[in-house]
């Protein structure tokens, strides 16, 4: 694919070290690519970041075909910068667009698009430890209509931001409260999606509980709010025992990456992990027994966010201690470890940025 660049005339402000945030200061560039039916997707150019050109009528704006991805980029110990397993992030994005009657992305040019702007602002991916640059790609419908179809127009950007810890917590253990009345996504729906929708009907109630101390909440399912799902940006895992569980993707729940690598690296220490439904009854019981050890939240954002209490029908369940557990803690550093270039990239997941 050949890619235009065209350099900015007018750099953007770095931010302060250790006064990142998270996805609050914007890079120089962004990728920029549209498709329409006649001429497919075209047009691949990097350019300077800033506002887009759209129509009132656009199709985004009214039926809410949107898709994104969020993925990580690393400057390593030999100040080499590498992506975390963009290949994941781009099959997944395939996914989502077909679910919402969106052309594809094709895989390749996904991860190509995300190397190269990563190549090009390569002076904003931060060295200080716990921070990335995090790349935000997505799709939206931009054909101007009214009328319920797919649209036959679309725009594909890639921006990027230099991020810090995604909690103001850091990676100390955060207060989750289950959500037991609204519902984010259902079996059927689009809960397996990364579409903007997921999003909106998440706001009431993280708001809510956050009002109330809770940096997040547990979504329970559509149908008896008696199953765990996920966390609104994360995904779960309980070590109940010596088992590690966390909820099976039933249509629902978003397949995370990091929930994957997670995965990989408990089955490769010999842990056994179980994916299947996991009931509130179940998890309360296992914490009355003294037997639920551990939890905590996957996500490309937060890595691993270790869970001190569950907000379960007004009252909180502390978990072990309230501390981090040695499980997350242990996940935490490996995964770090290998996105820093400080432990072996054994599984292969990191993907240089283009020289």
């Amino acid at each position: 694919m050949n890619i235009e660049v065209v350099r900015t005339t007018s750099p953007r402000p770095r931010p302060e070290p250790g006064k990142l945030g998270f996805g609050v200061h914007f890079s120089d560039h962004m990728f920029v690519m549209e498709y329409t039916t006649e001429n497919g997707w075209h047009s691949p150019r990097i350019e300077a970041y800033g506002p887009i050109q759209m129509e009132p009528g656009a199709s985004v704006l009214h039926y809410a075909q949107a898709i994104f991805e969020g993925l990580k980029a690393f400057r390593g110990a030999d100040e080499r910068v590498n992506l975390f397993r963009p290949q994941q992030h781009a099959a997944r994005f395939h996914r989502s667009a077909e679910r919402l009657c969106m052309p594809p992305v094709p895989e390749d040019v996904f991860v190509e698009a995300c190397r190269k702007l990563v190549s090009v602002d390569e002076s904003w991916v931060p060295s200080e430890d716990g921070a990335a640059l995090y790349l935000r790609p997505l799709t939206i419908a931009t054909e101007s209509f009214l009328g319920v179809r797919p649209s036959a127009a679309y725009k594909f950007i890639i921006m990027t931001c230099p991020v810090g810890a995604y909690y103001a917590e850091g990676f100390n253990p955060v207060r989750i409260r289950v959500e037991r009345e609204r519902v984010r996504a259902v079996r059927g729906g689009v809960g397996d999606a990364k579409t903007a929708g997921n999003y909106a009907a998440s706001l009431r109630a993280a708001k809510e509980a956050k009002a109330d101390g809770y940096a997040q909440v547990l979504w329970t399912d559509a149908a008896t709010h008696s199953f765990v799902e996920e966390v609104g940006t994360m995904n779960v895992f309980f070590k109940i025992g010596d088992e590690v569980i966390t909820p099976s993707l039933d249509g629902a729940i978003l397949p995370g990456i990091t929930r994957r690598s997670v995965i990989e690296l408990l089955e490769s220490r010999g842990t056994t992990v179980t994916e299947r439904r996991v009931s509130l009854d179940e998890i309360v019981k296992a914490h009355t027994d003294g037997r639920l050890e551990e939890a905590f939240g996957t996500g490309t954002a937060a890595v691993v966010s270790p869970i001190k209490a569950l907000g379960v029908d007004g009252k909180d369940l502390t978990i072990g201690d309230g501390g981090v557990g040695p499980m997350a803690q242990s996940l935490f550093d490996e995964i770090a470890g290998i996105q820093r270039g400080t432990r072996e990239d054994r599984f292969h997941w990191l993907v240089p940025a283009e020289g």
